[in-house]
């Protein structure tokens, strides 16, 4: 079972602070026969959440190039949604929590239309 969009996340409130940790793990499409493939289907990196308290795990799609930012660096996701896969099991469900983004992004950085980062605007806030 799978929520039909995925719930859409209001990013300040949900994780607050983010700071980018490591690569977590790359998950490859799989062949015709079950083999894994080389071509990588999806990356998932782990970040510190400031508001959870605690690392969380997000994937980006492979059609995104590697981030390899610096350890700390302050970073923000791009369009991230919370969804679900449920098991049925003797006693109920299992549920399991997942985050996905389009992208993930240095904090003050803007995506173009072309996937590319530019340099947000400065804030007009005083």
């Amino acid at each position: 079972m799978r929520l039909a969009q995925g719930i859409v996340i209001d990013k300040e409130k949900t994780f607050g602070l983010l700071k980018f940790s490591a690569l977590r793990r790359e998950v490859f499409l799989q062949n015709e026969d079950g083999t894994v493939s080389s071509e990588v289907k999806e990356r998932t990196y782990d970040l510190k959440s400031r508001e959870q308290g605690r690392m969380i795990q997000v994937s980006i799609p492979a059609s995104v190039p590697l981030k390899e930012f610096d350890y700390n660096a302050e970073v923000e996701l791009i369009n991230p949604v919370a969804d679900t896969v449920a098991n049925a099991t003797f006693r109920g469900a299992d549920v399991d929590w997942y985050i996905k983004a389009d992208d993930l992004v240095l904090k003050g950085k803007a995506v173009t239309s072309g996937g590319n980062a530019t340099k947000a605007a400065p804030s007009k806030d005083k």
